[in-house]
């Protein structure tokens, strides 16, 4: 539809069942699969694993697309190309197909149904520090994927490479690219952090490290080194958030429900994505530059650190009941 619109209703409408696409096919029902297969000690680490995966997509696409946008100089046959390729995910779902349930052994935890793991899950207060954290991710990540492109070009950061001119839009690109290829490692690193130490400490310091990655940025002087020096260093902490904080919902309630908890606290994701996407345009057109953006961002990301540091990172009563000696 994206790639066949011809006006604004049709390029909306392709746009919302991208969307759809995005949580169907996301990290919520990936997650819950993988959590269910694996043992709890490597969960994290798989769960890595599996965000590193799309990590590298977004490393891949993105010089991809340009250069089918710059072959081709239309962006529908770019898109059509794009819908086309994305047909491979269809065959590579078998993968995960889940072996059969095995009956509950004594002790194990008592089985839950839909609505009772909800109530588990909103009477949890680390729950719901989770959620709030995840909006700060969100609000991070779209701010920089839409706009660091933008605040390059208007600063006219170019550089010269084997005798030929790089533009500050080329740059730009490149920037989003590097923090694709960083996060593959980040990706992988934060989730074996998080099998080795508390998942909420290292989510605390995560943040922590990208408001200082923010404010480093700003106070160095702007060039493409800085600006590539910046786009891997975030990369490095892009979605390592999202192993963290997948593994411990799993950790704190079960891979049962985990999709649906994950869901949840992935909604908030979008909702920060949506106000860190929209928002800095706003600010952009009411401020004409990007720097109150960039201190809200870095407030958000000490502000996601604290609320990090305060939960309680144990399985609900629950799963401890379960897990206790007779």
């Amino acid at each position: 539809m994206i790639a066949f619109a011809t006006e604004g209703i049709m390029l909306t409408s392709g746009n919302v069942l991208c969307g759809i696409g995005m949580a169907a096919a996301g990290f919520g029902p990936i997650f819950g699969s993988v959590s269910r297969q694996t043992p709890p000690a490597k969960r994290s680490v798989a769960l890595g694993v599996a965000t590193a995966g799309g990590s590298f997509g977004q490393f891949a696409v993105v010089p991809f697309a340009a250069l089918l946008q710059s072959r081709l100089d239309s962006w529908h046959l770019t898109m059509l190309i794009l819908g086309a390729l994305s047909m491979v995910m269809v065959p590579l779902a078998a993968g995960l197909r889940e072996p059969p349930t095995a009956a509950p052994k004594p002790g194990a935890a008592i089985p839950q149904g839909t609505k009772d793991a909800l109530q588990e899950a909103f009477r949890t207060q680390g729950f719901w520090l989770l959620t709030i954290g995840f909006f700060v991710c969100g609000f991070h990540v779209t701010f920089i994927g839409l706009h660091l492109p933008a605040y390059i070009s208007d600063k006219a950061v170019g550089m010269s490479f084997l005798g030929r001119p790089v533009s500050a839009l080329e740059i730009g690109g490149w920037a989003i690219g590097f923090v694709g290829l960083f996060n593959i490692a980040g990706s992988f690193i934060w989730g074996w952090l998080g099998s080795r130490y508390p998942k909420k400490d290292m989510l605390a310091l995560l943040y922590a490290l990208r408001s200082l990655a923010f404010a480093m940025f700003l106070a160095l002087p702007l060039s493409w080194v800085s600006v590539l020096l910046f786009a891997g260093a975030l990369g490095f902490l892009w979605l390592g958030t999202v192993p963290l904080t997948s593994g411990l919902v799993g950790y704190m309630f079960g891979p049962t429900h985990m999709s649906m908890l994950w869901g949840i606290v992935f909604f908030s994701h979008q909702f920060g994505s949506f106000l860190g996407g929209s928002g800095a345009g706003r600010l952009y057109d009411l401020e004409g530059n990007y720097d109150l953006m960039w201190w809200i961002s870095i407030g958000l990301g000490l502000f996601a650190a604290g609320i990090h540091w305060r939960i309680r990172e144990r399985p609900v009563p629950r799963l401890a009941l379960a897990a206790a000696p007779a």
